[in-house]
């Protein structure tokens, strides 16, 4: 399995520790009477999501979770509760994202050569090339990671997850005033997994998905839900894709000079350190990796810095990950060793001592025999 695909399952599955966008996976209640539409088969409709050409659009996105996990100061998209995400696309690859929080935003832009990650209450903006937050897969406490762009995940979601699944469509619906179809992807019997489906709304014009809600066993209440609650779509203001640092904002941007040869040896070193383990596959699937010992190593300086000075004000990326663990999982051990297993209604994280990671839409035990398994 590609890097690719290992980053889709690793959104399908809904894990907390993921990342920002993560919680920007489902959908708000639909107004109106269900619209009728022609008959469409459940083969045609995957096949036009896929397929589907992106398109310019304008909204604001509803997110609503009930995960079972305390609130995350300043990432109230990963806590339970409602939420909004606001965001635009131009189409051909220029995107604005805005994620206010309490008194503070987020603001993502991407003007089609340059991304911008503007965050108002460290007063920091990250500046890279284009495209290269995409690259950037977020971690736990991640301030440098491109919002998730719902229509992509749940693009990516039936990509990963459709040859494991009986695809339905189930009626039609309406989303944001516009007419869709609602698709469904249920687990088929063979798989080990605390979801009881996807459910999906496929713009009927467009073929893009307008809302996701994921489902648990055991009750008819989504434990995630996101989409639009408003859209236009059709050409945007081209102001809406330009970005200019606030006064007084820090500005960081990458190193442009060419690496050495260490360097790059370093890189590739960490790079495959830290490269994903796929366990299983389908709707089972536990994502597993193993944290390079030197990133182990800073993060516990920084932690016993931290906790010497206490936190200071602006440190919007100096995240307290052992107290964040703490606050969200319990203690765990086995013959495997000893860690910190978070559980959510979609999923959990098992996060060893010694810097293993499983992650995955299914059981407990099933977690905690994959721990084992990391190489």
């Amino acid at each position: 399995m590609d890097r690719r695909r290992v980053t889709v399952v690793a959104a399908a599955v809904g894990v907390v520790a993921g990342a920002t966008g993560l919680g920007v996976l489902a959908m708000p209640a639909g107004a109106g009477p269900a619209p009728v539409l022609p008959d469409v088969s459940a083969e045609a409709l995957v096949e036009s999501v896929l397929n589907a050409k992106p398109a310019a659009f304008g909204g604001s996105v509803a997110v609503n979770n009930d995960l079972g996990i305390p609130a995350l100061a300043g990432v109230p998209q990963l806590s339970d509760g409602a939420s909004t995400v606001r965001m635009w696309s131009d189409g051909t690859g220029k995107v604005r994202v805005q994620l206010p929080g309490g008194d503070s935003e987020r603001t993502f832009v991407d003007d089609g050569q340059t991304a911008w990650l503007w965050d108002s209450a460290a007063q920091t903006v990250v500046k890279k090339p284009h495209g290269s937050f995409e690259e950037h897969q977020p971690g736990l406490g991640d301030q440098q990671a491109a919002p998730t762009d719902p229509v992509t995940v749940s693009r990516q979601v039936v990509a990963a997850i459709q040859q494991y699944s009986d695809v339905t469509v189930d009626g039609t619906a309406r989303v944001a005033n516009r007419p869709a179809y609602e698709l469904v992807l249920t687990p088929k019997p063979t798989e080990k997994t605390v979801l009881r489906e996807v459910r999906i709304a496929v713009d009927s014009e467009l073929r893009v998905p307008l809302r996701m809600a994921v489902l648990t066993n055991g009750t008819d209440a989504p434990a995630v839900q996101v989409g639009f609650s408003e859209l236009n779509v059709g050409p945007q203001d081209a102001s809406l894709f330009a970005f200019a640092p606030p006064a007084g904002a820090k500005v960081t941007e990458p190193d442009v000079e060419e690496p050495t040869a260490d360097d790059k040896a370093a890189a590739e070193k960490a790079l495959t350190e830290a490269k994903p383990q796929v366990i299983g596959e389908g709707w089972d699937v536990v994502v597993a990796a193993r944290t390079p010992q030197e990133a182990l190593a800073d993060l516990a300086e920084r932690q016993e810095q931290r906790a010497e000075r206490g936190p200071q004000r602006g440190e919007g990326g100096d995240v307290d990950v052992a107290g964040l663990l703490k606050q969200l999982g319990k203690p765990v051990s086995g013959t495997w060793g000893s860690g910190t297993l978070i559980t959510t209604r979609v999923g959990g994280v098992l996060v060893a001592d010694d810097g293993r990671v499983v992650a995955g839409a299914v059981p407990e035990q099933v977690l905690l025999d994959a721990i084992g398994q990391v190489k």
